[in-house]
């Protein structure tokens, strides 16, 4: 299946506020298509082509350079959030049965983690792969129409990670109350966690053993999703696309006409596109600044 779209449609009525020089001059979101029942987690390759999930109908999509939405993987495990990889494989966070996937260029499928001590996970929802290979996972319980069962088998929810030389998987952060979006620095010193449900969001230090360490708090916002570009600057998600800068500054608010905001990354040839996952939309949006992924 494939679609070509050989324009898009402007967001006029939707200004950019409070933006401090991080979006491109006179841009704004343009929708790229309407179609999907639920969009999240973007994700970008090297040739900065966009993966992202329509959950509720458990397809993964892709987004070329070329302007092209084609199905890329259906029957994807309810696939949540998504990250690629140093290696090019793409990481999922499959819902239907609580795993993280890794899924290569020809699309074989590996479970990196089917459970916990023999108990099934609440429900990975985001993830990101450190330089050295760990990968970080929130693991928050949302009851699922998909699932048979009514209640967690694991009492908290969690910030894990995946240490990829042993397999191990290591609790890291227990006192948030539903944490949600994930992402660390492109160096691998710092990572970002959202507490969604505490409307708060921290940054924690990564140690060399990659326990984390020294969490403070970042912001006074939660979020679903989140990025950051090559000046440090972090997009929390939600009511649009909210922007701050390394000291937890808000530097930008970037509206979107949806209901919801899930989720966002930045792709493009020159990764200078920010994708951005909202409902049942998905919309892109032209920036000064770069992604690091």
């Amino acid at each position: 299946m494939l679609i070509k779209f050989f324009c898009l449609l402007a967001v006029n009525a939707f200004s950019i506020i409070a933006d401090t020089g991080i979006v491109a001059d006179g841009a704004t979101p343009q929708l790229i298509a309407r179609t999907f029942a639920f969009t999240e987690g973007p994700t970008a390759d090297k040739k900065g082509n966009i993966y992202f999930t329509d959950q509720p109908n458990n397809k993964i999509w892709k987004y070329g350079t070329d302007g092209s939405l084609s199905l890329y993987l259906d029957s994807a495990g309810r696939s949540n959030g998504l990250y690629i990889d140093k290696k090019g494989n793409l990481l999922s966070c499959a819902d239907e049965k609580n795993q993280i996937w890794s899924i290569d260029s020809k699309k074989k499928i590996t479970v990196l983690v089917n459970d916990l001590d023999g108990k099934k996970l609440n429900g990975p929802n985001d993830l990101w792969a450190a330089p050295n290979g760990n990968i970080y996972f929130t693991d928050p319980y949302y009851q699922r129409t998909w699932w048979t069962r009514t209640r967690p088998e694991i009492d908290q929810e969690k910030v894990y990670m995946l240490e990829r030389s042993s397999g191990a998987i290591v609790p890291l952060v227990d006192s948030l109350q539903r944490p949600n979006g994930i992402v660390g620095t492109k160096d691998g010193k710092y990572l970002y966690v959202a507490d969604i449900k505490g409307n708060k969001t921290y940054r924690y230090t990564i140690e060399r053993d990659g326990r984390l360490s020294n969490g403070q708090l970042f912001v006074n916002m939660g979020s679903d999703g989140m990025t950051i570009d090559n000046q440090d600057n972090v997009y929390l998600t939600g009511r649009g696309v909210t922007v701050f800068n390394s000291q937890g500054q808000q530097i930008a608010h970037i509206p979107i006409p949806e209901k919801w905001t899930a989720n966002v990354a930045f792709g493009g040839k020159k990764k200078n596109k920010l994708f951005i996952t909202a409902s049942e939309a998905v919309y892109v949006l032209d920036m000064k600044v770069r992604g690091i992924q």
